[in-house]
């Protein structure tokens, strides 16, 4: 062992399937004793800020509803809010809505966000780069709604919306709050 350094891997949060519970785990437990240096921190710890106070944690929502550069501005993640709200889920963001200022990068979801696997993930407005592609298409099922029936998004899609996602978001929203 004189030889090797240690080997870590890790895996974000709903990546993958869960695994199988076992009733009866086994493993063995090899406890080593480290020289006081190696536990002595170099790093101080000073304060925990909650950006999300009462926002939904993405990587452990069921829902996400999100949106992307097609959906115009800052202003219409309001209308994103309202069906995420109306489907008990989260706001996601695409990162071009993120690099614009639309949305705080906490939302962002992609290769350099967060990478989730909801059971419903509703893409609005979102072009489907690859780069979004990679943070949720582990989703169960996603729908997508996106005025160019060309988009990329679709492929991943189990059900595309192709129209204008001013009109059809507010109309989803409001016949899911209605309990339609």
């Amino acid at each position: 062992m004189e030889n090797r350094r240690p080997q870590i891997a890790t895996v974000r949060r709903r990546v993958m399937e869960p695994a199988e519970r076992r009733d009866a785990p086994s493993g063995e437990i090899v406890r080593h004793d480290l020289p006081p240096c190696a536990a002595a921190a170099r790093a101080k710890f000073l304060e925990s800020v909650d950006e999300l106070a009462g926002a939904v944690d993405l990587t452990s929502a069921d829902v996400i509803v999100s949106g992307g550069r097609g959906i115009g501005g800052p202003e219409a993640f309001e209308m994103i809010r309202e069906l995420a709200d109306a489907l008990g889920g989260g706001v996601g963001a695409s990162r071009a809505a993120v690099d614009a200022g639309w949305i705080a990068y906490s939302h962002q979801v992609g290769q350099t966000g967060k990478q989730v696997r909801p059971k419903i993930y509703v893409a609005c407005g979102i072009s489907g780069a690859i780069q979004h592609l990679v943070g949720m298409r582990s989703s169960d099922t996603i729908i997508a709604i996106n005025r160019d029936p060309e988009a990329p998004i679709f492929k991943v899609a189990k059900y595309g919306l192709v129209g204008d996602v001013h009109k059809i978001v507010p109309a989803l929203a409001k016949r899911f709050r209605e309990g339609g």
